[in-house]
């Protein structure tokens, strides 16, 4: 992604920031996806709705095998291909294990952008993720964002 908002490390609120996120986003490991036998659960139809719009969705779950026909993965040192988002259905109490996860893998597999769902927020993992030059998001549902600002098929 080429926006330098999400290049510099910080907490991003500002909309038109969070809409380049959304349009220069390409792959999206999400962490807490369920799985398919529950569609209506938000942590399925927002993903779902992202592979509907043309992103790559990666699903991470240790309890799943797939999901939105592609492969599940156990954590995300295991995912083998790039992603540069990360989108995280996760309780706040995860998120600092999720946050060292995240800053144990190597530098060049790091996300670029970390979003935390509506009702996620974690100030001090959020900061340690920033520091550490990853845009994060909080407490905001991607599903909102990509409704708006991310392209429709055919469009």
């Amino acid at each position: 992604m080429s926006e330098p908002s999400a290049q510099q490390g910080r907490l991003v609120e500002d909309e038109e920031e969070l809409a380049a996120i959304v349009r220069g986003m390409r792959t999206v490991a999400v962490v807490g996806m369920k799985g398919d036998d529950r569609p209506e659960e938000s942590a399925v139809a927002i993903p779902a709705m992202l592979q509907e719009r043309g992103y790559r969705v990666i699903p991470v779950n240790p309890k799943l095998a797939s999901a939105l026909g592609e492969r599940a993965w156990p954590d995300l040192a295991s995912v083998p291909d790039r992603f540069d988002h990360v989108d995280v259905f996760r309780r706040p109490d995860a998120i600092p294990g999720l946050a060292g996860e995240i800053l144990a893998l190597p530098p060049e597999r790091r996300p670029e952008v970390v979003w935390l769902q509506s009702g996620i927020r974690h100030d001090e993992a959020a900061a340690r993720l920033a520091a550490a030059g990853i845009a994060v998001v909080q407490d905001r549902c991607l599903g909102v964002y990509a409704s708006r600002y991310a392209p429709r098929p055919g469009a």
